[in-house]
């Protein structure tokens, strides 16, 4: 959890009520657009909806807030590993990264027992950064059981994704992790997603490879053919990492 970040609290209420209006827009001004959830690609290009009034100027404020944030943390990231400060953010040319907004919205349910607002998965890419509107809902796995994640109000949870744990030949490992529902409350999820450009071809760091004593685990893939591994099959676990792991 990530406190004391670069996105202001007023900034992060303001994307929480342009998302609510989003989904509570009429049939006429929503056409054909998802009402359960919305996924748009914010970087290297941004794209965003226009209604409702306002949406587009405050999701490119919170977007661009939350690429700084992920890429200082994967400063950090990189020299936890060892490696030079920059490492990650120039060998997968961060300048052209993949960034994704998701926006989640997950109505009360008279039985939450019997249903599951997210299945359990790990995300692609390096680092997703993810708020919530104070409803419970995100559940990790952590030592074999389901935890709720208890966020602090304010903060960033962030989730550890799969290209990180293929970066670092498994020293990070990717989140396990699912969305539950409420029986009494609407909850509503607003992920970023960071990942590397989509033409990187993302392999273990050389640099913690050793031949005998730390082999690769992981072989190579585009960034952008990973993408279409996972959105070719339904949500299942790691199930798209399992298809790279050596």
């Amino acid at each position: 959890m990530v406190v004391n970040h670069d996105i202001p609290k007023t900034l992060m209420e303001k994307m929480f009520v342009e998302v609510f209006g989003f989904f509570n827009l009429t049939e006429e001004e929503s056409k054909s657009m998802q009402r359960d959830f919305l996924k748009i690609f914010v970087h290297p290009e941004f794209h965003s909806p226009d209604k409702p009034a306002g949406f587009r100027e405050t999701c490119e404020q919170y977007c661009r807030r939350a690429r700084h944030i992920a890429r200082e943390l994967l400063k950090r990231i990189s020299e936890s590993l060892g490696l030079e400060p920059s490492y990650i953010e120039q060998a997968l040319n961060l300048d052209s990264g993949l960034q994704v907004f998701i926006a989640n919205f997950y109505p009360p349910c008279p039985q939450p027992d019997m249903a599951m607002g997210m299945p359990p998965h790990s995300d692609h890419g390096l680092l997703t950064l993810l708020s919530q509107n104070g409803v419970i809902g995100l559940q990790i796995l952590h030592k074999g059981k389901w935890v709720n994640v208890n966020a602090i109000p304010n903060c960033l949870v962030v989730n550890v994704s799969d290209h990180i744990e293929i970066l670092s030949n498994g020293k990070y490992k990717s989140v396990l992790h699912k969305a539950a529902v409420s029986s009494k409350a609407t909850r509503i999820s607003i992920a970023v997603a960071n990942g590397p450009s989509g033409d990187t071809f993302v392999v273990p760091a050389a640099e913690l490879v050793k031949k005998e004593s730390n082999p690769a685990a992981y072989v190579g893939m585009k960034y952008k053919e990973y993408l279409g591994l996972q959105q070719s099959n339904q949500l299942d676990g790691k199930s798209a990492l399992d298809r790279v792991r050596i």
